[in-house]
């Protein structure tokens, strides 16, 4: 942590907004998902506020369908640093009848996360809520500042962003209001592979070959799971994959591939043609999925 000087331009720059996070919001909390981004923020934080510990919680909002390894690796990180972790279930919002489980082939509980985000946004009166997205991941999220406000309800308006000029970010907010902060917005996928590599951070194992039961819809590699839904037609077989994101089940595909090190990795990377988001079935219901998302209240 000595060397926090010593370092690139993207990992000053998002420890520079960690710390403008800190000195402008009264209730920060960083949004984990247990997937790359969000680790890397974590590893950032801890860089940013060293020698102490990271100055807020982590909130994971858990739809009950993600990766055991997922969940088993958020536990041991949470564990291993001593931070705070907040979850909050998607599951209960269904019980309690605010959204509706959604049904048939398609059907995922990615976007039901946004009613639980907002219900926890507003249990714990969170001003900043930090994420790991990234522009170069989709085109909607291209277009959101580092500090991008959220009205009342959660919503997000693309027409109304604030200019960010000369890294001078205004975290001022109405009553109400919260702002979604994001310190790797301007990384890419390469970049936060290359910075896990070089800091040697360890991750969750799907993020390596291994064998799973998958079948194939769409042209896809789809998980064989309890959580997804399953025509009778769609085979279940054994391949070597790997994933690129990491979401809900239902709505991340896998990718074949036989790089087990983060090296192999980052070489695929390097020579791949394909988005990462390629593989996030989510984002194939319409052009604009992600940006109607966002414009509800969501990540």
């Amino acid at each position: 942590m000595s060397s926090v000087l010593k370092t690139n331009a993207l990992e000053s720059e998002a420890i520079y907004i960690f710390r403008e996070v800190i000195s402008q919001f009264d209730k920060p909390v960083l949004l984990f998902s247990g997937g790359k981004d969000s680790i890397t923020l974590v590893r950032l934080a801890q860089k940013a506020f060293f020698p102490a510990k990271i100055p807020f919680p982590l909130l994971h909002v858990d739809t009950g369908h993600n990766f055991p390894e997922t969940i088993a690796f958020r536990d041991k990180l949470v564990e291993e640093l001593g931070l705070e972790l907040i979850v909050r279930n998607v599951q209960d919002a269904i019980d309690e009848g605010k959204v509706v489980e959604e049904t048939g082939k398609y059907s995922s509980r990615n976007s039901l996360q946004t009613t639980t985000l907002l219900d926890a946004i507003e249990e714990f009166k969170f001003d900043a809520c930090i994420g790991g997205a990234r522009r170069d991941e989709e085109k909607a999220r291209a277009k959101e500042r580092i500090f991008s406000v959220r009205d009342d309800f959660g919503q997000w308006d693309e027409k109304n962003q604030r200019p960010e000029l000369f890294d001078i970010l205004n975290g001022k907010i109405e009553n109400g209001q919260n702002v979604r902060v994001f310190p790797i917005s301007n990384w890419t996928e390469l970049d936060v592979w290359s910075y896990i590599e070089k800091e040697k951070i360890e991750i969750p194992s799907i993020y390596f070959s291994h064998k799973r039961k998958v079948f194939l819809r769409d042209g896809l590699i789809w998980s064989h799971s309890p959580f997804v839904y399953q025509e009778e037609d769609e085979q279940i077989e054994e391949r070597i994959v790997r994933f690129r994101t990491v979401g809900d089940m239902s709505c991340t595909a896998a990718v074949e591939s036989y790089a087990a090190t983060i090296e192999e990795v980052v070489g695929e990377i390097r020579s791949s043609t394909i988005s990462e988001r390629g593989a996030r079935i989510d984002d194939k219901r319409s052009e604009a999925a992600m940006e109607k998302r966002k414009q509800q209240g969501y990540f």
